[in-house]
């Protein structure tokens, strides 16, 4: 085989597996429950990025299929079409079920990370979640709102770990789900 192709596939597999990977010097959470987790979260702020630009009331609702394997089920508003707009997915936990890390894919083989990093773990009424890298971060929770004193001690955590939180968006629950 040429040296040529194999090294491509390696960079192409290193940079494909490096998508899920934990960004340095964060920590999933443990102690962490599957079954607690699924169900219904609503995004109370994130940073920008293109897949969800122009979306407001944006929820991700997770279930477990019959072959065990974790459904992720993404939905937005776009407010410049009003249209809802809404994507499928599956993840798999990294880790084992005691740990919060996951990968998630909505395209093929390809799969992205998603570490929950700070969980109400009493509740399970909001969570912050990280991507591969520090330039994805969600703050969700429960419900549409979440109390200010809990967002800035997010926020501010966040920031701690290196995250540009001045480029928080706060998400508008402002259109009802038909």
């Amino acid at each position: 085989m040429n040296y040529k192709i194999i090294a491509i596939l390696v960079t192409f597999t290193a940079g494909i597996a490096g998508c899920s990977a934990v960004p340095e010097g964060l920590t999933p959470v443990t102690g962490f429950e599957t079954e607690r987790y699924l169900g219904k979260w609503y995004e109370i702020a994130r940073l920008d990025h293109r897949f969800e630009r122009n979306l407001n009331n944006v929820s991700a609702t997770y279930t477990r299929s019959e072959n065990g394997e974790i459904q992720v089920l993404n939905r937005g508003y776009d407010v410049k079409t009003k249209e809802w707009k809404e994507i499928e997915g599956h993840a798999r936990l990294l880790e084992g079920e005691t740990v919060g890390s996951l990968k998630v894919s909505f395209f093929g083989p390809f799969y992205g990370g998603y570490h929950i990093i700070e969980l109400d773990e009493q509740n399970y009424s909001y969570s912050m979640v990280s991507g591969p890298s520090r330039s994805y971060l969600w703050i969700l929770a429960r419900t549409t709102t979440l109390d200010d004193a809990v967002y800035e001690e997010l926020v501010a955590k966040a920031s701690g770990w290196g995250f540009d939180t001045a480029g928080l968006i706060k998400v508008e629950h402002n259109v009802p789900d038909d």
